[in-house]
């Protein structure tokens, strides 16, 4: 016999991803400063291309994110961190 689609029993249940909330990294530990001198804690900022990751996935506030890209740039200027690159890390 066919089944319907509404018919349709399953032996586990269907996976259902639960997101975990975001925080602060920054708030959570306290730091009120983002040292543009210690480029191997900004390379954790960083994807492999050398962008600065976007607020949305790393969970960081607006007020530290702009103070992560400030050190960011003020890095590369230094030259800490290059500006492009193949693969980072």
């Amino acid at each position: 016999m066919a089944q319907s689609k509404s018919e349709i029993r399953y032996l586990t249940p269907p996976t259902v991803e639960v997101k975990k909330k975001k925080y602060c990294r920054f708030k959570k530990s306290k730091i009120k400063y983002v040292d543009y001198k210690d480029p191997v804690f900004l390379k954790k900022l960083l994807n492999e291309q050398g962008k600065i990751l976007p607020r949305r996935l790393t969970g960081t506030s607006l007020k530290f994110q702009r103070k992560v890209s400030k050190a960011v740039k003020r890095a590369r200027h230094l030259a800490l961190l290059p500006y492009l690159t193949d693969l980072m890390k």
